[in-house]
């Protein structure tokens, strides 16, 4: 990768984890589609171990804040999906694999841009559950099906609630990938190179979540999101 490249990705990178630490996701929204852009070779593996190391950190912080109840009928659903997140992976092109990132992140703005909220009983925390196994597996954006159905939540009991499932979830997408083969040495050693931009996002965080308000931070990751899954869409099209 060259140090052009290796900038694009670090600056995507730390602004998705400040954006993640501040609402509880938008790691994958944001960064995947700039990544794929760059390098795809790092999704979803690298991706995921990232997320991981900030969803770790935020779930610390936000520790007493977390629903456990909820968040445990969220992994029961997480589990199948994320075996099939990880099936699916094995059998899609790099190029439809961009596509089907740029499509989850517009699919997932638009859904959450419509302001539908689903009740989080357990039969819609589990479905959320194997959706965002499925999505965050094969493409490592598993957000919007979660911020779907906590939207209601705010502030410390959201950004805890998605970090600790997303921190089990990674954690069991990263188990899933590395018996298909798709966790190597190359992963983990960009992993961490690009630990510095996920430090960085993170301390920035505890700045931004003291001016910059829920609905200003979700609206900032709708629009960077789209923007990137546009870029991406252009590029396979080969206008970019």
């Amino acid at each position: 990768m060259s140090p052009l490249g290796y900038a694009v990705i670090a600056t995507a990178v730390l602004i998705a984890s400040c954006l993640q630490a501040s609402i509880g996701f938008g790691m994958g929204m944001l960064a995947a589609p700039v990544v794929a852009l760059v390098d795809p070779s790092l999704i979803p593996g690298t991706l995921i171990m990232l997320a991981a190391v900030v969803t770790l950190a935020v779930t610390v912080r936000e520790r007493e804040d977390i629903d456990m109840s909820g968040t445990g009928w969220a992994l029961l659903g997480r589990v199948p999906g994320t075996i099939a997140g990880g099936l699916l992976l094995t059998v899609i092109p790099e190029r439809t694999l961009a596509l089907l990132i740029a499509a989850v992140v517009l699919v997932g703005v638009t859904v959450t841009s419509l302001g539908w909220v689903p009740v989080p009983r357990p039969r819609n925390l589990m479905l959320a559950g194997a959706t965002s196994g499925v999505l965050g597996t094969a493409t490592s954006i598993g957000g919007p099906p979660m911020a779907l159905v906590w939207q209601r939540s705010s502030g410390a009991r959201l950004r805890g609630t998605m970090s600790g499932f997303f921190l089990v979830g990674s954690l069991m997408s990263i188990g899933v990938l590395a018996a298909t083969g798709a966790v190597h040495a190359d992963t983990f050693r960009m992993c961490a190179l690009l630990l510095p931009a996920i430090v960085g996002g993170y301390v920035l965080s505890r700045f931004v979540n003291g001016w910059l308000n829920p609905s200003r931070q979700r609206w900032t990751a709708i629009g960077m999101s789209v923007a990137g899954a546009s870029a991406l869409i252009a590029h396979e099209a080969g206008l970019l």
